[in-house]
């Protein structure tokens, strides 16, 4: 199980975007993640059939040890821990307000 997930909403804690807040997009392996709005990049695209080329604007990858979860309860920045319920299920709990995270 991962402390960071897709579709979390995480912030940005160092570098160019500090402080900036957005959605997981993709997690790649196990130390990067793509965050929407952030890591900005302009890339050139070669035109093919179905594309026109040109320039254009993407995220690229920022390392996972960079960014914090945000708690959907607390909405605060926050460090994921992990416990097991009594039906055996392993779940993410927010470490600041004790509240599981679905």
């Amino acid at each position: 199980m991962r402390k960071i997930k897709k579709k979390d909403i995480v912030m940005v804690l160092s570098g160019k975007d500090k402080g900036k807040k957005g959605e997981v997009i993709k997690v790649i392996g196990n130390d990067k993640v793509i965050v929407s709005k952030v890591n900005i990049a302009k890339k050139h695209f070669r035109p093919t059939q179905n594309n026109p080329g040109g320039i254009r604007e993407i995220e690229m990858p920022i390392h996972i040890s960079k960014v914090k979860l945000i708690c959907p309860k607390c909405s605060q920045p926050t460090r994921v821990g992990f416990k097991f319920l009594q039906t055996g299920e392993k779940v993410r709990y927010c470490k600041k307000c004790k509240e599981i995270i679905v």
